[in-house]
């Protein structure tokens, strides 16, 4: 059932993502711009937990980076440049700093689901604890 929920949760906040622009003025004339940029529309997910499975979704933003950065992501501009840097590859985002974290396991569960430039991604990584997830040095995974 924690996994349904997790689901629905994520389909809506993609579905507000990708459809959001497509209500009021932006039916009636086209956008000759967002026809250039393929989508990249993202539903991030938090929860404590081992995995994206059993857990449920603590906080949830969403993340559009093209043509332009929005969102409920409270960094969405600095997190799209960082996804672009790294070719939408969240692997690749950076490595942890010197952050002195306790050894404490408290498993934090970080999950991406939308598209990025055009393809499907879906993405799950757990830190041991929440100082681990903010000492990881991007801002994608800060909210």
């Amino acid at each position: 059932m924690r996994n349904t929920a997790r689901w629905a949760v994520t389909l809506g906040l993609t579905a507000t993502a990708v459809c959001g622009p497509l209500t009021g003025a932006a039916l009636a004339e086209p956008a000759a711009a967002s026809g250039l940029y393929a989508p990249s529309a993202l539903v991030l997910t938090l929860g404590h937990g081992d995995s994206a499975a059993t857990v449920t979704p603590e906080r949830a933003v969403t993340l559009t980076c093209a043509p332009t950065s929005s969102g409920t992501h409270p960094a969405a501009p600095l997190a799209c440049a960082e996804l672009r840097a790294a070719g939408g590859d969240f692997d690749a985002l950076g490595a942890g700093t010197d952050a002195l974290c306790t050894r404490e396991y408290d498993p934090v569960v970080v999950t991406v689901d939308g598209v990025w430039r055009g393809k499907r991604v879906s993405y799950e990584r757990t830190f041991a604890n929440e100082c681990v997830k903010s000492s990881y040095g991007t801002s994608v995974f800060a909210f």
